[in-house]
């Protein structure tokens, strides 16, 4: 299971903090340290295409109209923080934040987040 996310979010803490109490055996992938590549990006954004992009963020407000315009998957190579967090993969299921929907997904329906 990877958790893709960047180190000083909560949500994504929060998700990993409770993923790991489950039992779960979770790899963090940092979005920005090694840079994703585009084939990185590629079956994210194939599977949740612009809804992949966190458009509320301070970071999209900030973009140029230019790469407002942009395809996905080159906002995402410029900008990885714009994705929305966490995003969990384990094998083909993925889940994009950190919903009661999320935990029922990867903590079973009794489960609690922490």
């Amino acid at each position: 299971m990877i958790l893709y996310g960047i180190p000083t979010c909560d949500t994504c803490k929060k998700a990993l903090k409770a993923l790991q109490a489950a039992g779960r055996d979770v790899t963090f992938r940092d979005l920005r340290a090694p840079p994703m590549t585009e084939a990185d990006w590629a079956p994210l954004v194939q599977h949740f295409g612009p809804a992949l992009i966190n458009k509320s963020s301070t970071t999209w407000r900030g973009l140029s109209d230019w790469l407002r315009e942009s395809d996905t998957d080159a906002q995402l190579l410029a900008q990885p923080t714009l994705m929305k967090r966490p995003l969990i993969r384990d094998g083909e299921t993925m889940t994009l934040g950190w919903d009661a929907a999320a935990e029922r997904q990867w903590l079973g329906d009794g489960a609690a987040a922490v």
